[in-house]
């Protein structure tokens, strides 16, 4: 079960978030070859200067987080692919300038992720969690 956290300097309305929150899972099942179901997204909201990253020296400029908790398994060029892939959409939804967002993988063995009829097994390509 990846579970997907954006943070970012902004507020933004639900509409919009929920295509964002759309979008991103369509990037993940397809560069991650698995299936939706299984995906959880954490969208979190900071206001006056609740987040900094040390190449934007103006605090008016907007800034976007995101980690990802994966699966271990996946090559380096699906994950910088799924990173640029998010970068694009928080851009395209939001605004943010492509330099003032910063991705980070932390990848786990497939039983760390817990659903509540099972554990998910190690990420297999081609594979939907929740229908093996």
């Amino acid at each position: 079960m990846p579970h997907l956290q954006f943070e970012f300097s902004f507020n933004a309305d639900s509409e919009s978030k929920r295509k964002f929150a759309s979008k991103i899972m369509e990037h993940f099942s397809e560069i991650m070859d698995t299936g939706t179901d299984h995906i959880g997204i954490t969208i979190r909201e900071f206001e006056d200067n609740g987040l900094f990253l040390g190449r934007v020296k103006n605090s008016e400029e907007l800034i976007a987080f995101i980690n990802a908790d994966i699966r271990e398994g996946r090559l380096y060029e699906q994950r910088r692919k799924l990173a640029l892939a998010f970068m694009k959409e928080i851009n395209k939804f939001f605004n943010v300038p492509l330099s003032n967002m910063y991705v980070i993988f932390t990848e786990h063995k497939g039983e760390d992720f817990h659903l509540y009829e099972r554990a998910l097994k190690s990420w297999r390509e081609g594979e939907d969690p929740l229908k093996d």
